[in-house]
């Protein structure tokens, strides 16, 4: 194994479990949504963008392009989870989670995209 397929394979669980629970609106995931004033709703769609930034990651096994879009994608809504945290007052601890993922997240992609070249 390669450190890009490292990184891939957790994101790939990290996501898969945290878009699964925001589609299925688990409590620990409405209480996450109404702490940080978004709709359930609002929150399931930030799920189904989740699941399919991992669909996106499995195939950028085969097709890396779309890999490095997904991870990309991924950025753009950890960017988002912590503006959201940060607006809402919230402290490093619980704004810890959102910035280990984008440091694996931004990893995977320099490593993606530097394979490309």
């Amino acid at each position: 194994m390669n450190p890009t397929s490292i990184l891939a394979g957790i994101l790939v669980v990290a996501f898969a479990a945290l878009g699964s629970a925001k589609l299925a609106a688990v409590p620990a995931m409405r209480a996450k949504a109404e702490h940080v004033g978004f709709s359930v709703a609002a929150y399931r769609r930030i799920g189904l963008l989740e699941v399919l930034a991992v669909v996106g990651l499995l195939v950028g096994a085969f097709v890396p392009v779309i890999g490095a879009l997904a991870a990309a994608g991924l950025l753009m809504l950890l960017g988002g989870a912590v503006v959201a945290h940060l607006r809402n007052g919230d402290r490093a601890r619980v704004i810890a989670p959102a910035v280990v993922l984008s440091l694996v997240t931004l990893s995977f992609l320099l490593l993606v995209v530097a394979d490309l070249r």
